[in-house]
């Protein structure tokens, strides 16, 4: 069936179904580098470990605590970081760059809640930030929950005691 558009050219209507545009929309879709993808997850991943680890040391020399007592302390500040971060825009462009290796450490979880607090804090801190800030993150404290009771249960049944 052919149209006439308002400068008097005919043109014909396209319609297509959905397995026509998902085949049309993987050739407009840049290339992607799984290896090259891999590695920079891997890199950055490993970066956010070794400044952990450096953060770690800080806290172990300067302020003369335990390895065992700076590992919470570190962890704060990690997140601190990547909420900082995030606030500032820079660890979404980071984000992008890295992929995987952005959102697998605790810096990522800290990421995803401070993305949906700064999003919906228009709609006020309640409804707003308080109602959408555990969308994305509810369901890691919630698996984290039950595989913690799973885990302590196996625990009980088979005597170990938490050993």
């Amino acid at each position: 069936m052919a149209t006439t558009s308002k400068n008097g050219q005919r043109y014909k209507k396209m319609t297509m179904s959905a397995k026509e545009y998902q085949s049309f929309a993987k050739t407009m879709e840049p290339p992607r580098s799984v290896l090259g993808n891999c590695i920079r997850a891997f890199l950055f991943g490993g970066a956010i470990c070794v400044a952990g680890q450096g953060i770690t040391e800080l806290y172990v020399h300067l302020l003369g605590m335990t390895r065992e007592k700076a590992g919470d302390p570190t962890v704060a500040t990690l997140i601190l970081l990547s909420v900082i971060l995030t606030s500032l825009g820079v660890y979404d462009k980071i984000a992008q760059w890295a992929g995987a290796g952005s959102a697998v450490p605790v810096t990522g979880f800290a990421n995803s809640m401070c993305s949906a607090a700064l999003e919906h804090r228009s709609e006020g801190l309640v409804l707003g930030v308080g109602g959408n800030m555990f969308k994305l993150a509810g369901s890691v404290i919630v698996y984290g929950t039950v595989a913690a009771f799973f885990v302590g249960i196996i625990h009980l049944i088979l005597g170990t005691g938490g050993q």
